[in-house]
Order: structure tokens, then sequence, then C-alpha cells
């Protein structure tokens, strides 16, 4: 009986811490934090997924759709000071960060509701802001979506051949 209960004890536990360690996931947590040039703190936690072969805009991402912005929980934003996003202002917060993807550009989503699981229970009335920002490509194709920030406040989304680009500023 004691043995049983161990072995079961045992189950329970691997079950259960095995499905917390996030490194595991085919699609990896990532993060970003930085302090910009005029003293902005941005946090920005994602899981980065892989192409495997997979097309952007065909097989994943599909153009005119919600994108959670990286896989597994919605992707959140979070600044300490009231920011402007290409010129437009965000109050200082934490946000989910979704892109609705085009073929010439893409639409950031600022999204009140950052506590989820990816895009299913995206909820369009929480939005807060949404940007346009132009498609750029780079000269290098990124397998793996990645999540760039810099101390001039660019923030930039990558994967495949395509760039997203744009720039926080704390707000004055």
């Amino acid at each position: 009986m004691k043995t049983t209960l161990l072995i079961m004890m045992t189950m329970v536990c691997t079950i259960v811490f095995g499905q917390t360690d996030k490194s595991k996931r085919p699609s990896p947590p990532d993060s970003v934090i930085v302090t910009t040039d005029d003293g902005l703190t941005m946090e920005i936690h994602y899981s980065s997924p892989s192409l495997k072969g997979r097309e952007i805009g065909v097989d994943i991402v599909p153009l005119g759709q919600v994108w959670r912005t990286g896989a597994n929980e919605a992707t959140t934003i979070e600044f300490d000071k009231d920011v402007l996003i290409n010129n437009e202002k965000l109050a200082k917060g934490k946000y989910s960060l979704y892109t609705l993807p085009g073929e010439m550009q893409t639409i950031l989503i600022f999204n009140k509701t950052w506590d989820q699981w990816g895009a299913g229970k995206y909820d369009e009335k929480q939005d807060v802001l949404r940007v346009a920002v132009i498609n750029s490509s780079g000269a290098t194709a990124q397998e793996r979506f990645k999540i760039n920030a810099d101390k001039t406040g660019k923030v930039t989304l990558a994967w495949g051949n395509y760039l997203l680009p744009f720039q926080v500023k704390a707000a004055q």
C-alpha cells in the first residue's frame, strides 16, 4: 500500500511539476527588459514559436486575423511610465500585445486583458490602443520568433523575413 501511494505521488509530482517547466515547450518563453535613454523601463514576455518549414501568412499567422504575437500565453508588454507608441499615447501599465497582420502594414493592438491564453479569448472591446506599422523585411530569415528592444526605445518583432519595428518613448 505504501509503495503504491509513493508511486502515485511520484507520478502526480512529475506531471504537475513537469508541466510547469515552460522551457521544455516547443515554443519556449523569452523576454526582454530594457530601460531606455529617457528613463522608461519596458518589460516584454512572450513565447517563441519556430517556423518549422511553415510560411507566415499562409500556414501560420493568417493575414487579416488577430494573432497573439507569439505562442502559448498572451504576449505581455509593461511600461512603468506613460508612453508614446509611434507618437500615440498609452497609459503606463501592463497589456497583452496582439497583431493584426496585413500585406503592407500590421496593426499593433494593446489590450487591457493581459492574463490569458492565446487569442481564443481575445476581446476587441478591451483594446486600449491600435497603431498601424509598416511591414519591413530582414536580410536573413529568423527561424524562431524574436522580440528585441534597445535603449533608444526601438522595439522590433522579427520572424521569417518579416520585421515589424515600432518606437516607444516616455510621454512628457
